[in-house]
């Protein structure tokens, strides 16, 4: 009861969080939608390509991946392998943390809990957040992790923001990227359900094994009914309480 007591606060919160640098930051809805395979397995591959360079997901397989997303595990192997990793491998990476600290600041961390950690809409509005910042180290900064310490690296797909208004209220695409800014939403979206989805891999599971589950108990419960009016119908009919 205390969970779900937590959840149901948590939902009536407004979309708003204190980010990273303090700053009140205004998250953009997110719903995720696990049945849609074709999303899932755009953004498995947007993940490999564009994060796991320098974000491990060690908690997340890549035979997993594929078996839950129906993706033919011959493709996964020639296409989204990196080194001399076999597909069934953890989502690790060959980065040294010593020396990603040296250049980072901090080891980047392990991306298989962040949407579980942070919430699926923080993880969708922060990648969508990046502007030029020429104080910064990368020359990139985040409105939802102020100070960030990593490059922006989807950057050529986005193109180039800026800060408008004194507390950088808005942003603006002031260089476009290789995807128009719909494309790039949609992008981001099949990112952020992956991440999600990579979370909590056997929710897929729940979710189908739930839907039949409430079928069992709705059948079971005509069931039920039907024999607790078995069960009283000598005592509705006051026949009981004669041979009583």
């Amino acid at each position: 009861m205390k969970k779900q007591l937590i959840a149901m606060l948590f939902a009536l919160l407004p979309m708003t969080v204190w980010a990273a640098g303090g700053a009140n930051v205004h998250l953009e809805p997110f719903e995720a939608n696990l049945a849609d395979k074709e999303s899932l397995q755009r953004g498995f591959k947007l993940f490999v390509e564009n994060c796991l360079g320098c974000h491990s997901a060690k908690y997340q397989r890549y035979e997993r991946s594929a078996d839950d997303l129906g993706m033919d595990k011959a493709v996964v192997e020639a296409e989204l392998l990196r080194g001399d990793h076999k597909i069934g491998d953890q989502m690790t990476i060959a980065m040294d943390p010593k020396d990603a600290a040296a250049w980072f600041g901090a080891p980047p961390p392990d991306l298989t809990l962040e949407t579980r950690l942070r919430g699926s809409a923080w993880v969708y509005t922060y990648l969508k957040s990046f502007y030029v910042d020429e104080s910064r180290p990368w020359g990139v900064n985040n409105k939802v992790f102020k100070d960030v310490g990593m490059p922006n690296v989807l950057q050529g797909m986005q193109g180039v923001q800026v800060c408008k208004g004194e507390h950088c209220e808005e942003l603006e695409l002031v260089k476009a990227g290789s995807m128009s800014a719909e494309e790039f939403d949609k992008a981001m979206y099949d990112l952020t359900n992956y991440m999600t989805y990579m979370g909590e891999p056997s929710k897929m599971m729940s979710d189908k094994i739930g839907k039949y589950a409430l079928i069992f108990l709705a059948i079971l419960f005509v069931f039920a009914y039907l024999l607790k009016k078995e069960y009283w119908k000598d005592v509705y009919s006051g026949s009981w309480r004669e041979k009583h």
